[in-house]
């Protein structure tokens, strides 16, 4: 079993993982930035150490999948259709997604996963943009 104390450690990681990327967002001049995407991330951990560790005998899949289909729709909101036919925001909405997954990962104890993941998405949203 886990100890309390071991959760808030993972609670903590997931939150500065997530604002990592919040970080990069918010010096792109992008909507999400520092406390968005480590609240995202950070509430995604705790939902899924909490679905680990306070129903046992449960399915804790269930949980997780209820946290993919939440971001989907906070990342919708981040999508804008422009009358020229063309759409801002998909970035923004990713980054929304890969926080909650990076905080899914932690919150289950995968720091490893958690962080590998973090640094590749950084990588990705570095790479100079296509204007």
């Amino acid at each position: 079993m886990w100890t309390e104390v071991e959760i808030i450690l993972r609670l903590l990681l997931a939150a500065v993982l997530g604002g990592v990327i919040g970080y990069e967002r918010r010096k792109a001049g992008k909507p999400a930035g520092v406390r968005d995407l480590a609240l995202i991330s950070l509430g995604s951990a705790l939902f899924t150490a909490v679905s680990i560790e306070g129903f046992t005998g449960g399915d804790p899949s269930r949980i997780a999948a209820g946290i993919v289909t939440g971001i989907g729709f906070i990342g919708a909101g981040a999508i804008l259709h422009r009358d020229s036919g063309g759409v801002k925001g998909l970035t923004t909405a990713t980054s929304i997604w890969i926080a909650a997954g990076i905080g899914l990962s932690v919150g289950a104890g995968l720091y490893y996963l958690g962080l590998a993941a973090t640094v590749i998405a950084l990588f990705v949203l570095l790479i100079k943009r296509e204007n």
